[in-house]
Formats: structure tokens, sequence, C-alpha cells
């Protein structure tokens, strides 16, 4: 084991890389580090024990492969994106006119809405009015009946009342044409004969009256 005290440059060139790559390693590696008399930066190291395969130097030409490879690939990446973005501009514009056409459906829906149930309303109402107009009718044709029943009952009391002021007036003829042939016959004379008739005609007459009024309590 041999421990060397090396400056950054030194174990750098003894590693085959930059002083700046060797700082980084000793910093990496924990390497003691002291200063010389000149003020420089060494580093104790065993160059034994530090296994390090330095990096091929990349020259300009593979820089600016890499370089084209990265563009390619983004260049390759925005248009893959620009494709996802135009096809989801696609889904929206799709979405869009899909949301116009239910918006109008909607609007459709709810107007046929509306008019439904103001038909309905109407209906409502209109049933209402045909079952007050039905009571109505019905009170009316309890009314009719009562008042048809009692036409029905002045019918039959006027043909009664009719009958019986008819049969008056065949009676009052009868009196009548009594009463003139008892009065012909009074100033004829007053024999037997004639008191007989006048007899006989009054008791007719009498009868006729209580026939008459019998009729008339009926």
């Amino acid at each position: 084991m041999s421990v060397e005290m090396l400056t950054y440059a030194a174990l750098g060139a003894r590693l085959n890389i930059s002083s700046q790559a060797a700082r980084s390693l000793s910093r990496r590696l924990g390497l003691p580090r002291s200063l010389s008399d000149d003020g420089k930066a060494l580093v104790s190291v065993d160059l034994a024990e530090i296994r390090h395969t330095p990096r091929p130097p990349r020259g300009r030409a593979s820089s600016s492969a890499l370089l084209a490879a990265r563009l390619e690939a983004l260049t390759a990446e925005i248009a893959r994106l620009e494709t996802t973005a135009a096809d989801h501009r696609a889904d929206f514009e799709r979405e869009r006119e899909r949301a116009d056409r239910l918006a109008v459906e909607l609007l459709q829906a709810t107007a046929e809405t509306t008019a439904a149930q103001e038909v309905t309303a109407r209906l409502e109402a209109l049933t209402a009015e045909i079952a007050r107009l039905e009571t109505m009718a019905a009170d009316h044709s309890a009314d009719f009946e009562r008042e048809r029943e009692r036409a029905d009952r002045l019918a039959v009391e006027l043909l009664q009342a009719t009958a019986e002021t008819t049969a008056a007036q065949e009676v009052t003829a009868r009196l009548e044409e009594e009463v003139a042939a008892l009065r012909s016959g009074g100033q004829s004379g007053g024999s037997v004969n004639g008191q007989g008739q006048a007899g006989r005609r009054l008791g007719h007459l009498a009868a006729s009256i209580v026939q008459a009024d019998r009729k008339a309590c009926r």
C-alpha cells in the first residue's frame, strides 16, 4: 500500500481525468486533504485502492448526434402531442355539438312539459266545471220531477174541478127549468093536480140539490 500526496492536477494526470474531475472524485471518496507550502491543495491517496475508469471523451460529433437524436425525439413527441391534441379537439367539438343538441332537446321537452301542464290544468278545470254542472242538472232534475208531479196533481184537480163545474152547470140549468116550470104552474091555477105536480117537482129539485152537493164534496 503506497500513499501519495498529490495535487488535483497530479491526481487527474495519474487517473487520466481533468483536475476538476479529480477534485470531485476526492470529495466523493472523502480523501484526506491538506495544503502544501505554496498553498496548493494536496490529497492523500492510495492509487491502488482507487478503481476509477475514466469516461471516454465525447467530441463535438457525438454531442451533435446526441442533440440531433434528442431533437428528433422531442419533435416526434411534439407531433404525437399535436395529434393527441387534435383528437381531443375533435372529441371536444363532437361533445359540444352533442351538448348543444341536448340543450335544444331539453328546451323543447321543457316547453312540451309546460304545455302539457297547462292542458292538464285546463282539463282539471273543465272536469270540475262539468261536475258542477252535473250537480246543478241533478238539482234541476229533482226540481223538475217535483214540479211535474205537482203539475200532474193540478191537472187531475183541474179535470175534477171541470167535471164538477160541468155537473153544477147542468144542475143549475135543471133548477132553472124547474123554477120556470113552477112559476108557470103557479100562474096557471091552484088545483090539486097542479099542487101535486109542484110538490113532485120540488122533490126532484131537492134531490138534484143534494146530489150536486155530494158531487161538490167529492
